[in-house]
């Protein structure tokens, strides 16, 4: 769970992760983690997750995390399929016989829910 904070620097209520999916990605892992909003609306965040050491020995986790609404999904995902895309023709590191397709699948109903949203593993061998 998740708690934020107000303006005022109150502590808002937690926020319950409604589904979770980890994708362990050399030293990195990726957290996918569907939330809910004040008003009952899904949304993804899209943690990175690094393990650093210092000088000591000791390590931390360096994190970065981008919040993604359901109303970008489908800009989202076509930048991202075209980035993709062009890695895998234009990248002699990357074989093109790679075949990694993202898909997001929004269509409204009219009471503001959504279809499916499906990330294929990226890169797994």
């Amino acid at each position: 769970m998740e708690t934020g904070f107000e303006k005022n620097g109150t502590a808002t209520a937690e926020r319950e992760e409604i589904f979770s999916k980890a994708v362990r990605a050399g030293k990195r892992t990726y957290f996918f983690d569907v939330k809910s909003t004040k008003g009952n609306d899904y949304y993804l965040t899209i943690t990175e997750s690094k393990k650093r050491f210092d000088q000591d020995g000791k390590f931390s986790y360096e994190k970065h995390k981008l919040f993604l609404y359901k109303e970008d999904f489908e800009k989202f995902v076509e930048g991202l399929n075209e980035v993709v895309s062009y890695i895998k023709a234009n990248s002699p590191a990357v074989p093109t016989t790679a075949n990694t397709t993202i898909t997001a699948n929004h269509t409204s109903n009219g009471n503001g829910s959504f279809s499916d949203v499906s990330f294929e593993d990226l890169g797994n061998k």
